[in-house]
């Protein structure tokens, strides 16, 4: 303890000396920690966005749909499997969906388009359905009418209150050809699906197909998004082989691997970062060194060991770079919760074009515990490792040579 409380006094005797190395890691820890809780928050946001579209964070399927997807791939809708599976899973919401093509059609030009038949109430707070209506009103689970994506809308040159024509191939082959009133219009940033997709209601949309009582899929909205990978396992041992469960990441392949290569290239610009971290710490570390020959030299020359001066160093290095780290982790609590709550937001030109791919023009920071506790711990091994320097410094130290002026 003597030899933390004689470090702590010798810190102080230079105020300004300790000030500037202990503003080093202070402002090392603000800038990691910011860094990685913008990276985390933007990546979060984009994965939600993502899910957000139309997929959701997990689906469940019968066995072999997503290869084949297919209405003779449809499985019967039991409320009592769904509650199971939300049971299971602690999920927030479960919403049923039912989809297939057809041929829309209106008098002047008829276009492909997905039709998707869902719970409406459901529906909307997996993936925020009801948000998406630009025009017109959303749906009600007994209506006998859709909603166009807005592109879709335009090609076959209809509006509110018009009618749609459908025709297509329904379970097992049978016929599928139905009149439904447009109801409103969806406005999606992704321009796959305003130009393609049409919602229904669930029980209109199995009339339409003649699959009464069938889904093709239930979407699941989890109450922790986290760790899907082991709500996936649960799931599956709980459905066994008939069914399967796919995250987004398995749905989406081709996002997943976009976020992945986003995300390892900015673990150079991290590494860059910590760099100029250890660099910093470092010429604070020289400097003080220098300052201090003189001093360490008579200190050994009447009699204390190099051993213990060796200690005396590192203890005033270790307690320097600790308080550091407290501080800037307390600092960047601030700015981290005040941008987690209004984040930066892009205008002009990058705002339309990140809406053009459907994604909000805004970079949110993340305020996990990990991320705090990550960066602090990682600064705090950079500056230990580096006071490694000043004590072998002092174990070196000739007092003759370091006394001379």
């Amino acid at each position: 303890m003597w030899l933390l409380a004689l470090a702590w006094k010798n810190m102080w005797r230079n105020r300004s000396r300790t000030l500037i190395s202990m503003a080093a890691v202070f402002f090392a820890v603000v800038l990691s920690v910011f860094a990685e809780s913008l990276k985390k928050g933007v990546f979060d946001n984009l994965v939600k966005n993502v899910v957000g579209f139309y997929v959701g964070y997990m689906q469940v399927h019968r066995s072999g749909y997503w290869d084949e997807q297919t209405l003779d791939n449809a499985f019967a809708d039991e409320p009592a499997l769904a509650a199971r599976i939300v049971q299971q899973g602690n999920l927030a919401a479960v919403a049923p969906r039912l989809e297939s093509f057809a041929l829309a059609s209106s008098e002047a030009t008829t276009k492909g388009c997905l039709v998707v038949g869902i719970d409406p109430a459901q529906e909307s707070r997996v993936t925020g359905l009801e948000q998406k209506v630009a025009t017109g009103s959303y749906l009600q689970a007994n209506d006998r009418a859709v909603l166009l994506g807005e592109g879709l809308a335009k090609r076959l040159q209809l509006g509110i209150n018009d009618t749609l024509v459908l025709i297509g191939q329904g379970y097992h082959g049978a016929t599928a050809a139905g009149k439904y009133l447009i109801k409103g219009l969806l406005k999606f940033g992704a321009p796959n699906l305003n130009d393609q997709v049409l919602f229904m209601p669930l029980a209109a949309a199995q009339d339409l197909y003649a699959a009464e009582g069938l889904i093709t899929s239930y979407v699941l909205l989890p109450q922790n998004s986290s760790d899907l990978q082991t709500l996936a396992a649960k799931l599956r041992q709980l459905l066994g082989k008939d069914y399967e469960v796919m995250n987004w990441g398995e749905m989406l392949p081709d996002i997943k691997q976009h976020i992945e290569t986003d995300s390892n290239n900015m673990k150079y610009v991290q590494g860059v970062l910590y760099m100029l971290v250890t660099f910093g710490i470092f010429g604070t570390l020289l400097l003080m060194m220098m300052e201090r020959r003189f001093e360490m030299g008579m200190l050994v020359a009447i009699g204390m060991s190099k051993v213990r001066l060796m200690a005396l160093v590192v203890a005033e290095t270790v307690l320097t770079v600790l308080a550091g780290c407290v501080l800037g982790l307390l600092a960047s609590l601030l700015p981290v919760y005040y941008f987690s709550l209004y984040p930066l937001r892009f205008g002009g030109e990058t705002a339309e074009a990140y809406k053009r791919f459907g994604f909000e023009p805004i970079f949110p920071t993340a305020t996990h515990p990990s991320i705090f506790l990550g960066q602090g711990l990682t600064v705090l091994i950079i500056g230990l490792v580096l006071a490694a320097y000043p004590a072998w410094k002092a174990l070196q130290l000739d007092p003759v040579t370091a006394m001379k002026r």
